[in-house]
């Protein structure tokens, strides 16, 4: 059985925010910027302030034979729950991946 790491980027929009919930989340913007993203197995969640949608930067290890839909369904599910941990709930995901052993890397001067 072969592994492979995915990079996925899940994009998606915050649900409705109340008074609270949007002060919370402007209040931790600037740990969110897009500066801080990072692919890494717990992802990271970024956004800007005016809290229209977020973005959640992901590594998902795989199995050779785990369909690209398995893979993206595993990173919206973390997606749900780096959100939820920010105290909101979100929907309108969408997802694109990229297997990492499928990156060909060219060298300058070879």
């Amino acid at each position: 059985m072969s592994h492979t790491t995915y990079q996925v980027i899940v994009q998606g929009k915050f649900a409705p925010l109340d008074d609270e919930q949007r002060a919370s989340l402007r209040a931790r913007a600037d740990e969110h910027d897009v500066f801080s993203a990072r692919f890494t197995e717990e992802g990271t969640v970024t956004y800007q302030r005016t809290l229209h949608g977020f973005a959640f930067r992901v590594l998902v290890p795989a199995e050779e034979e785990d369909s690209e839909a398995l893979v993206l369904s595993k990173a919206e599910e973390l997606a749900a729950v780096a959100v939820r941990k920010l105290g909101a709930e979100c929907g309108d995901l969408r997802s694109t991946a990229t297997d990492l052993a499928s990156i060909k890397v060219r060298r300058k001067g070879r």
